[in-house]
């Protein structure tokens, strides 16, 4: 697990529970067997379910407003009326538009498999079954999301679904939209130790100006804001770093305690990343 799914989630999830929500995680073994994820051995993905748990809860997650529902209970006690939603969603949007929506397993469409062309649906499906006053989710996620608007639209729903999208924390290399679990020095991952961390950091890409558009991120619909000069450093420490209440990030001699100036000093964050580690 990144920290992007680690320390960001367990940081967004605290800011919902703090302004008084009660967050429930959808935690998607049958989506993850879909996706092949573990050799497809779901008794597996359940271990590695219950262990994302736990790593959360050391990162800090608040868990007195939190609770988990397993996607394989919970379609299976409610197979009528969620496999109902699933059809009329699936008969409402052509192919092409779910073969885009796949687009956001990285996979390519003559790689996909019909478990996979399910997939988007299924997530879809999910935002109206779980019912939730708000859906918060990755901007990776957007075109299902919209899926789900657009679907409302299509089926009378009034109600359409709030969609509360958060940041995709940039790779540690050049033009990388996200972290890549395929990539391990791509990402700064949870079971790092601290010098795996601060090698990472110095190797990190962290540019002083704006790259040319050929080095800029892959997919301009990956980020809620746009950001040319796109330095992992500086967004680790505006999303990350920043977050802790009181703060203070120190570079050299300089003392930061709000993340805008850091970006006039593109090049001492990693100095202080270090020493802060």
């Amino acid at each position: 697990m990144h920290i992007a799914q680690g320390v960001f989630k367990a940081i967004n999830v605290n800011k919902c529970t703090k302004a008084g929500g009660t967050f429930v995680f959808w935690v998607a073994d049958w989506f993850a067997l879909m996706n092949d994820k573990m050799g497809g051995d779901l008794d597996k993905i359940k271990i590695v379910g219950k262990y994302l748990i736990e790593v959360w809860k050391a990162g800090g997650m608040d868990m007195s407003h939190v609770k988990f529902l397993w996607s394989s209970d919970e379609i299976s006690a409610h197979a009528k009326e969620y496999w109902g939603q699933a059809l009329d969603i699936a008969r409402r949007s052509t192919l092409a538009r779910i073969k885009k929506c796949c687009q956001i397993m990285g996979r390519k469409e003559d790689t996909l498999t019909a478990a996979q062309i399910l997939y988007p649906i299924m997530q879809c499906t999910d935002i109206f079954f779980l019912k939730a006053d708000i859906c918060q989710l990755g901007v990776d996620q957007r075109k299902v999301n919209m899926l789900a608007r657009d679907y409302c639209d299509s089926a009378g729903i009034k109600a359409k679904p709030v969609i509360l999208s958060h940041h995709m924390l940039y790779g540690l290399k050049a033009g990388q939209s996200k972290m890549s679990k395929s990539d391990p020095d791509s990402a700064i991952f949870m079971e790092d130790s601290a010098e795996d961390v601060e090698r990472k950091i110095r190797n990190a890409y962290c540019p002083t100006k704006p790259e040319s558009a050929s080095k800029v991120a892959e997919d301009d619909e990956m980020h809620l804001v746009k950001d040319d000069l796109m330095n992992p450093c500086l967004d680790y420490l505006r999303y990350i770093l920043f977050a802790v209440e009181g703060y203070t990030f120190k570079a050299g001699d300089k003392v930061y305690t709000t993340p805008g100036p850091c970006s006039l000093d593109a090049h001492l964050p990693h100095v202080g990343f270090c020493a802060n580690s």
